[in-house]
């Protein structure tokens, strides 16, 4: 792969590079949707990832380059500000994401010039983080391009916080798994302060990667902005009902700190004080005591101002008890008892019925796909990443793998030719990889 990126670097730029940066994708074993709202969640690295080959020069300008010619080429000047258009997700403004995030962080006044080709090896819009590992492989080519040092949790940070420019409200989780992983281990991450403990995953238990070849772009549709936005809400209607300054809580996880209470009390908090019906506006602004137009400006994002009705129950219901499915996934892990393997299996299941059933971000080809990883021999089968498309996660016992692969394939890929021709990129075991590096020639 260094090689062919090489090369094309040097056809089109008429120059060695002169560095090359790399940042791994990201397979959550458990823990959706809950990085955003403060809970710690359980990902490991994958080998797929996004490698860019860079030469630094005067020229004032910074050239962006794809070894895939669906993504065209982009050229911005140094000396202009860089902007992220919201409303046109293109390949190059994650790229310009991690630069702006750097710059500003950095305080750096004429960026240097770069020419950069990208190359990555993790599919688009399938739900293992391509996007954020290109914002962070951005921004580690811009730290190194302009000669400044930050450590692997400042870089997490900053690239958390900059892939918001391209309209995504996430958490934190996938920037941070892409800096902080190293090989042969899974991570719990956990935010405020931002921290990642190694989490040994189980002798015996091998993890498959399998793509419903359904695509899905966070930053492209409202779907994700309304779950984060949906929690927010429940969590100032839940401390509004105990008597919190709920103007300053904008997470569900603040709203348990504030009341020290456990993560089951937060659940009968959650049946207590929360409807199942969807909730209007008009009822959330009585219960609040706010403004439509405060409602519209403080609570709603730029994409969801469309949005009428809000399910704020079953959103609550499924970050409390998906943040404790965590802690116990961590807790097995940790005790390695005789049953382990069954144990997360069954953690991992019930976390897929919560994202199927209470946060809807799933999809019929994803259950599907989980039912037949099941069925072929997987022990716990759930969706990853954002959901609404994208891939599933798979633990399998080690002797079973090849049957597994084979069933799942029969059974799901086969049958359809365009899944079939994808399939060699769609189906794969995957091993805890190392987190993002820069590295030069030789």
């Amino acid at each position: 792969m260094l090689r062919n990126l090489k090369n094309t670097f040097e056809t089109k730029y008429g120059e060695a590079p002169l560095f090359y940066a790399c940042a791994p994708g990201r397979v959550n074993l458990i823990g959706e949707h809950i990085d955003y709202c403060g809970y710690s969640v359980l990902p490991m690295a994958v080998e797929q990832n996004i490698l860019s080959a860079v030469s630094v020069n005067n020229s004032g300008t910074i050239q962006l380059a794809n070894t895939n010619p669906q993504y065209k080429d982009f050229t911005v000047s140094c000396s202009e500000d860089i902007t992220v258009e919201k409303d046109n997700p293109q390949w190059h403004y994650y790229f310009l994401c991690g630069v702006k995030g750097i710059q500003e962080k950095c305080r750096i006044a004429h960026l240097a010039g770069m020419s950069c080709v990208v190359e990555g090896t993790i599919p688009p819009s399938s739900g293992l983080s391509s996007s954020s590992a290109l914002v962070c492989c951005a921004g580690l080519v811009t730290m190194e391009a302009n000669q400044k040092s930050l450590s692997k949790l400042e870089l997490a940070e900053i690239c958390a916080k900059c892939e918001r420019y391209i309209g995504t409200e996430g958490g934190g989780m996938d920037q941070s798994i892409s800096f902080l992983a190293e090989r042969g281990t899974a991570k719990l991450i956990e935010f405020q302060p931002l921290r990642a403990t190694d989490v040994k995953l189980p002798d015996g238990a091998v993890f498959v990667i399998s793509n419903c070849c359904v695509e899905m772009n966070k930053a492209a549709s409202s779907h994700f902005n309304i779950r984060v936005v949906e929690c927010r809400i429940a969590t100032k209607m839940l401390a509004q009902a105990r008597g919190l300054d709920s103007s300053r809580l904008l997470k569900l996880a603040q709203v348990q700190t504030e009341l020290k209470a456990s993560l089951d009390e937060m659940l009968d908090l959650v049946d207590e004080v929360l409807h199942p019906e969807p909730y209007s506006r008009e009822e959330i602004c009585k219960t609040l005591g706010i403004t439509s137009e405060q409602f519209s400006t403080e609570l709603l994002s730029a994409n969801t101002q469309h949005v009428t009705h809000f399910k704020l129950h079953q959103r609550a219901k499924h970050v409390y008890s998906e943040a404790a499915r965590v802690l116990k996934f961590k807790s097995v892990c940790d005790s390695e008892p005789a049953e382990s393997i069954q144990l997360l299996g069954d953690l991992m299941n019930q976390s897929h019925a919560s994202c199927r059933d209470l946060y809807e971000c799933s999809c019929p080809e994803l259950d599907q796909l989980v039912d037949i990883c099941l069925k072929s021999g997987a022990v716990g089968s759930r969706l990853t990443g954002a959901g609404w498309g994208g891939c599933a996660v798979s633990m399998i016992p080690s002797e079973k793998v090849d049957s597994f692969l084979q069933a799942v394939r029969e059974a799901y890929y086969l049958p359809d030719p365009r899944r079939a021709a994808m399939e060699k990129q769609s189906l794969f075991v995957s091993k805890p990889g190392g987190g993002a590096a820069i590295f030069h020639e030789g």
